[in-house]
Formats: C-alpha cells, structure tokens, sequence
C-alpha cells in the first residue's frame, strides 16, 4: 500500500512538473526590425508589443530589438521562414527574395503622392493579394511598419537630374528593383546592410545612399553627405511578417489581436514620419546640407529613365498582378 501511495505521488509530481510551466506560462516573442530606436518605424513595433501585452492580459510579450540587434534585413526574414525568429518587418525590397510580388510595392516614382501611397497599400483586396503570396513562402503578413519616401545624399555634387548619378557609388538596400533602378540613373548602386551605411560613407566606400531626409538626418549621415536630394523615389513600406507555424499556435482571439495591434502600430508610424518629414528640409539646412527639392517636371525626367525598370518587373511580378496594382494607383490618383 505504501509503495502504491510512493509510486501514485511520483506520477503526480512529474506530472505537475511537466505541465506547470504552461499553468501562468508567459509566452515571449521576439519581433525585430533594423530601423533605429529613435525612428517613428521602432516607435511603432513598440505600440504594438504595448497593445499585445494590454489585450493579452501579461499572457504574450512581445520583445521588440531594433537596429538590426538580431541580423540584417535578409537574415531575419530567413529566421522567420525557418522559425527561428517570430517575426520581423522587412523592406518590401529585401522580403522580395522570398516573395517576389511583394517587390511591387518599391516600383520607383509609382504613387504620385503619399495619400495616394496610403490609399493602395491600405486596400482590401491588395492586402488579400499580398497575404496570399506571403502564406505560400511560410509567412504570414499582418501589417506594415514603413521607413518612408527615399530620398537621396551624397558627397560629391547636387542631383537634379539623372545624368548627375552618373558614376557616384550609391547604397542600396539588398533588392534586385533597387539595384535595377539607380542603374538606370546611371549610378553604381552598391548593396550594404543599413548598419554599415554611416562608416562605408565616412571611409569613402560609397559617395551616397538613399534613405528619407528625416533617418538621414537621425543616423548622422548628413555630417559626411552634403548634397541631399528630395526626390520620394520609393516608398519604403516593411510590410510585418510572422512565422506561419507561429501564427498557427495561436488561437483565434489572440490573432486578432495581433491583427490589431498592427493597425495601431501603422497608424503610431505614420503619424512620425509624416511630422519627422515636415521637419527635416529645415533641419538639413541648419547643417548646412544643400537640400534640392525637385520639381514636378524635374521628377518626371527621373520617371522616365526607370521606364526599362517597369518593362522588367511587369514581367517579374507578372502581368496581371502588375496591371491589378497599377490598376490601383490610377485609380486612387483619379479619386485623389
């Protein structure tokens, strides 16, 4: 009786050790991004671990680690395919490598203005589109957080037409549609980690990058760029993924509220970037940074060098989502 009473009390206890951690368990995610901590991009991701961490009652914690603390762009998005990271916003450019429609949010000088941007990439039916073909790689798209418009810097001569990219070695982000577009500026487009841009500038590796005026201007790299262009060339949008195994653990009311928490997390991006953006001509100039704003017809000739560029990617993103998008632009610009 004894021995049976010893052997029941073991059983109990192993039981109860194997099963307690998951009785009050916090579940910790790790979400990572390369934008600075001062950017309105990680001010964002942490209005959403907020929201998580409020609408789940302490139960999920998001743990949000910027400027590229767990890899570069192209390293975590593998980390999120493979599961070895939750989740990470990416640039649409970089997660092209992974899921070539995404690349069509980045076609240079595509949305006339911002409101016009906005409107696209907030549709249903283009959002439907851009969760489709993320679920077919292992990811799952909930949201966007978004660096902003790019702009240009340099240190050798102001830009105002294509013709004065020639030859300048100019940093790009790790994508194909970038790398293919400041060709046809006539530039040397040269791939770099973000991290790496400020150093690469100051030992004279590169003579610019392009990045919006405002992260120019936050990660210093107006002290060794002196020409600033505004062009808003691409959008930068980083759409969020999550690892779809992840997301599959997850029961229906905590996947809404992740939904949710992206949309606040936007709506806190947004709002930044639009204030950062109002702010940053004035500031450059206060650095004494010969800021060029382009006119509209001085943007049209930029418009018109990337026309190979388009040609191409009709063709890699396929016709009729190509058409469907720009279909989507016409439309709104008309609305507009």
């Amino acid at each position: 009786m004894i021995k049976r009473f010893i052997l029941l009390f073991l059983i109990f206890a192993v039981i109860g050790v194997y099963f307690a951690p998951y009785s009050d368990a916090k579940m910790v995610v790790k979400y990572g991004h390369v934008g600075p901590p001062v950017h309105p991009q990680h001010h964002g991701a942490v209005a959403f671990a907020k929201y998580v961490t409020e609408k789940t009652k302490g139960e999920i914690e998001v743990q949000v680690f910027p400027l590229g603390q767990l890899g570069a762009e192209r390293s975590m998005t593998e980390q999120v395919q493979s599961g070895t990271l939750h989740m990470t916003a990416v640039t649409a450019g970089v997660l092209a490598n992974f899921v070539p429609e995404m690349g069509i949010i980045e076609l240079p000088f595509v949305y006339p203005n911002r409101e016009v941007a906005y409107m696209v990439l907030d549709d249903r039916e283009v959002k439907e589109r851009f969760s489709k073909y993320c679920d077919a790689k292992g990811f799952v798209f909930i949201g966007y957080t978004e660096n902003e418009f790019r702009d240009m810097t340099n240190s050798k001569r102001p830009i105002r037409k294509p013709e004065d990219l020639k030859g300048l070695k100019i940093r790009v982000v790790e994508s194909p549609l970038m790398i293919d577009t400041f060709k046809a500026l006539g530039a040397n487009p040269t791939p770099l980690p973000f991290p790496e841009i400020y150093n690469a500038l100051q030992q004279k590796v590169i003579d610019g990058q392009d990045n919006p005026l405002p992260t120019s201007l936050i990660m210093k790299f107006t002290e060794v760029n002196k020409y600033a262009t505004i062009t808003n060339h691409i959008l930068t949008e980083c759409p969020t993924v999550v690892n779809k195994a992840f997301w599959n653990t997850l029961n229906e009311e905590q996947k809404k509220i992740f939904l949710e928490a992206a949309e606040v997390q936007i709506k806190v991006n947004r709002e930044g970037n639009i204030k950062n953006r109002a702010e940053a001509i004035e500031k450059a100039k206060a650095q004494k940074v010969d800021v060029v704003v382009l006119t509209p017809k001085e943007r049209e000739a930029f418009k018109k060098a990337v026309a190979p560029v388009y040609e191409k990617y009709k063709n890699v993103f396929g016709a009729e989502w190509y058409d469907f998008f720009i279909g989507k632009v016409n439309f709104y610009s008309k609305k507009k």
